[in-house]
Formats: structure tokens, sequence, C-alpha cells
């Protein structure tokens, strides 16, 4: 047994939106360190299963919540429901999120506002949300159990900007931002806060971009001449989740493979 599988074991996980792309490639990554997982869906059970049921090890569950509208309660019934299953929570992967293109020049004040709400709501407001009631749940035990560990999954466009999707680069700066405050304020309650910033990444949703007559673009941004995978966003995930020293806290790793290197 590795040493990180060994320190890992028998904590437990929540991944939300972990019914496909980089949700359940992070479900995979940490249930193959050791740790049981509850794999968040919205709408698809049958995907939810579907991961679940191929995750190594046991003690893994689902549990659906819509967090659509970012609202405090569901978040709330999320992290009982995800406690419930597990008897604890260790790590919280803030993986559900929203990408909606809305270019300025093609808006109208509505649509440009219901986008504005969508985004806000999925992408920052349910984040926050979870992880209030997740710390909460973190720092309120024993001594020795006390602690966790929270990692959003952000975005280069955060610091690149969106211009066809300005409300996801904003939403993701606004998540990155109060990963770090979290950090600050959570680190004497013995609760860590990590952001990885992926690139384009090569999941389901992005299949039609990538075959596509943007594809061969979109692949050239970086210099190793393809996107991202699920799995490398992953791995760094996982080392978040399990490995990363105390000391890391608040820190933003980029996944993007050099196509946006900042200073």
């Amino acid at each position: 047994m590795s040493a990180a599988r060994s320190a890992a074991s028998g904590r437990g996980a929540l991944v939300t939106g972990g019914s496909r792309g980089i949700g359940a490639a992070c479900a995979h990554a940490l249930a193959a360190a050791g740790l049981r997982v509850v794999v968040h869906y919205a709408r698809d059970a049958a995907a939810a299963e579907r991961v679940r049921a191929a995750l190594p090890g046991s003690g893994h569950h689902i549990v659906q919540a819509d967090l659509a509208a970012g609202d405090a309660a569901t978040c709330r019934a999320l992290i009982d429901a995800a406690v419930a299953r597990l008897g604890a929570l260790d790590v919280l992967i803030n993986n559900a999120g929203l990408y909606e293109e809305h270019p300025w020049h093609d808006q109208t004040e509505a649509a440009w506002s219901a986008v504005w709400q969508r985004t806000l709501a999925l992408n920052l407001l349910a984040p926050a949300h979870l992880s209030f009631h997740a710390a909460v749940h973190m720092a309120a035990r024993t001594p020795k159990e006390r602690g966790g560990r929270l990692v959003f999954i952000g975005s280069r466009g955060a610091f690149r900007g969106e211009p066809d999707a300005p409300a996801y680069g904003a939403s993701k700066a606004g998540l990155h931002s109060f990963a770090q405050s979290t950090a600050q304020a959570l680190a004497r309650d013995g609760v860590l806060s990590f952001v990885v910033a992926p690139g384009f990444v090569a999941t389901d949703m992005a299949r039609e971009v990538l075959e596509g007559p943007r594809g061969a673009a979109v692949r050239a941004q970086s210099p190793l001449d393809r996107v991202t995978t699920p799995e490398e966003v992953a791995a760094v995930v996982r080392f978040c989740a399990t490995e990363a020293p105390a000391a890391m806290t608040g820190t933003i790793i980029d996944v993007n493979g050099a196509s946006y290197l900042r200073g």
C-alpha cells in the first residue's frame, strides 16, 4: 500500500458534479487513493450510479441535489446527506459548474441578466454555501479528527478573461478569491483550501468543439498541441485532497498545458 493510500484510507469525500467529466475522474482518483466517495449528481442518476459502481474500494454512495439555484438550504442538505452516508466528511471537491457563452453584442437585457444569474448561482454561490456547511462540520469534530480539505475547480478564465463568456470568467475569479479567503479564515480550524485551475479539458461536453472547426485552434493554444484530460486534472485534485502540505493552503494550481501563463 502506498503512503498516500495509507494516509487517505477510511476518509470520506464529496465530489459535486461527479457523474461525468472532471467530477467522475476526481471520484475515481480519490477512491483509488483509499477514500470513500459520495458522487453528487443533479439529474442523471444512472450516470452517477455507473461512476459509483466503477470506483475501486467500497463504501461509495450517490446523492442527488439540484444546486442550480445556489440555494443555501439545498447545499446544507447535500452536506448533511454526505455526512450521514460517510459518517464524517473530510474532503469536499467543489466541481459542479456551468459554462455558457453569451457574447456581448448578441444579448438582450433579459438574456444577459439570466446568464449571469444562472452562472453565479451554480459557480459561486453553491460552492460558497457548500464550503460553509462542510467547514462547520470539519471544525466541530473531536480534536483528533478535526479539520479537512476543500478543493475548488477554478479556471484559467479567471486570469485571462472570457470575452464570449464573461459571467463564467467572473464567477471563477470570484471562486478563486473565495477559496483564498477561506484558506486564511479556516487554517486555525485545520481546514485547508486549494484551487485547481484547468484550461480546456477533453470532456464529453467539449467533444462538439474539439471535433468541430474550432478544435485545431483550441488544441494549438497549448504547446502540447492538445487539451488537458480529466484524469490530469483529477491527479492534481487528488494531490490537494490527500498529500499537499498544509503550507500550500490558499494555492491556485494551473493545469492548462501552458496555454495561459500568469506572472
